[in-house]
């Protein structure tokens, strides 16, 4: 089966989609399949394309692990600012529209949010060929850019509502992340017997639970101290000025053993590293930037809780992260500061403690309790990672992904079960007679 797979994100870069799509397409080709991601050069957060790549009108083809990807131009843009992220984003939908035209026809398409012109970009691709698509939603635009307060015109906001349920109806079928976001699909648009939930998962291979780091503890300044990391996108959605808050108690109350690590890049750092600054906070909380992938799990090994957080908002309730099933693989319990089934995964799994999104005050009291406690911790750790590898192992789901490709496209797809009766991707498969 010929795969095309429209993402604007795509490794080397290292967020969520970039994961999950390079996770999924990787598994896809080693079944024996033919996949072409479309995507850009890679160039988020800050906007600057990374060394060895350009950002060209002539497409870029490189082969990463048996995918075939091909890079087109956009207009460039860091993360933040609203105005330029959607030059960004309408840049993607031409160009990979246009880029799609030269090459082999795909036996199916699949387009992946966020970003919301993405989609459209399959929609319109998924047309010129002649093909069914699978549209993977895995954030809800635009509710999602109103709840941050990036977008406030109600005009602009109810041209994009429309916009999103004609999306909605273009697709052959839907590929939720999690129920919450299947639910609020289903409340916009007549789908329902043609969407999915297909959750994030992990790859098992990757992260195992080891020891800390000595030299990554060494280098950042760490050793002795109780290592409370929040690892992933610095946004306008993640409010993470609870941290400051957090942190400036902790120093009343004369807790020099704790200290934050905020791992990654976003619209919010440069103002949380100034407000950190101007607290003289310097020795509680470390910006690290942005991390290679490789070195996430021992940054993960190396900390002794993981902060996983959102805004106090309804529509984060829906919101399943995908950094708390590496986290749960790696053994180390979570604060959660996230409402709705992300909490319920983890909370029944006892992996971690609650906090109050928005509350530095319920987060440190989640700190001290871990800290105070190192055995529960532990327990919670082996916990986290029975959980993950019961129900979120990412050859099992990329599979399920891939029956849903080939039911939509109109092939066969053989069936290969392990001891627990899950499938796997082992077979080749072949088209259907």
């Amino acid at each position: 089966m010929r795969i095309l797979f429209l993402s604007h994100y795509y490794p080397p870069e290292v967020n969520a989609p970039a994961t999950r799509t390079f996770d999924h397409c990787v598994r896809w080709a080693r079944a024996g399949h033919d996949v072409t991601v479309l995507t850009c050069a890679p160039n988020c957060p800050n906007g600057a394309v990374y060394p060895g790549y350009r950002n060209a009108w002539r497409r870029q083809v490189e082969y990463l692990d048996g995918v075939r990807v091909v890079r087109v131009w956009t207009w460039t843009a860091p993360n933040a600012g609203t105005i330029r992220r959607i030059l960004n984003f309408l840049s993607y939908l031409l160009s990979a529209v246009l880029a799609s035209i030269r090459l082999p026809r795909p036996d199916v398409v699949a387009a992946t949010s966020p970003q919301f012109f993405c989609g459209w970009a399959g929609v319109l691709v998924s047309r010129l060929r002649r093909v069914p698509l699978v549209l993977e939603i895995r954030d809800l635009w635009p509710e999602s850019i109103e709840a941050v307060g990036a977008i406030r015109n109600r005009g602009l906001l109810r041209i994009l509502e429309l916009l999103e349920r004609r999306m909605y109806l273009a697709a052959d079928h839907i590929v939720a992340v999690g129920e919450g976001y299947r639910d609020r699909i289903l409340a916009k648009a007549g789908v329902a017997g043609r969407i999915s939930v297909i959750m994030n998962g992990v790859d098992l291979e990757k992260f195992v639970p080891q020891g800390p780091d000595a030299g990554l503890l060494r280098a950042w300044g760490l050793e002795g101290k109780f290592v409370c990391s929040y690892i992933g996108t610095l946004g306008m959605a993640h409010g993470l000025e609870v941290v400051i808050e957090a942190a400036k108690i902790l120093r009343q109350k004369g807790r020099s053993d704790v200290r934050f690590c905020l791992v990654g890049e976003g619209a919010a750092r440069q103002a949380l590293e100034k407000e950190t600054i101007r607290s003289n906070l310097n020795d509680a909380i470390l910006f690290t930037g942005q991390q290679p992938k490789e070195k996430i799990p021992a940054i993960l090994a190396s900390s002794h809780a993981c902060l996983i957080h959102l805004k106090n908002c309804p529509l984060f309730e829906t919101v399943v992260p995908s950094k708390i099933f590496e986290t749960m693989a790696m053994g180390r319990p979570m604060i959660m500061g996230v409402r709705g089934p992300a909490r319920q995964i983890v909370m029944e799994a006892g992996a971690g403690v609650e906090m109050e999104p928005g509350s530095p005050e319920s987060l440190v009291q989640a700190v001290e309790t871990l800290a105070d406690d190192p055995q529960r911790a532990g327990r919670m750790g082996q916990a986290a990672r029975e959980r993950v590898i019961r129900d979120f192992d990412r050859d099992v789901l990329a599979g399920r992904f891939l029956r849903l490709l080939e039911e939509t496209a109109g092939f066969g797809a053989p069936e290969y079960a392990d001891s627990e009766g899950r499938s796997r991707l082992k077979t080749r498969y072949r088209k259907a007679a």
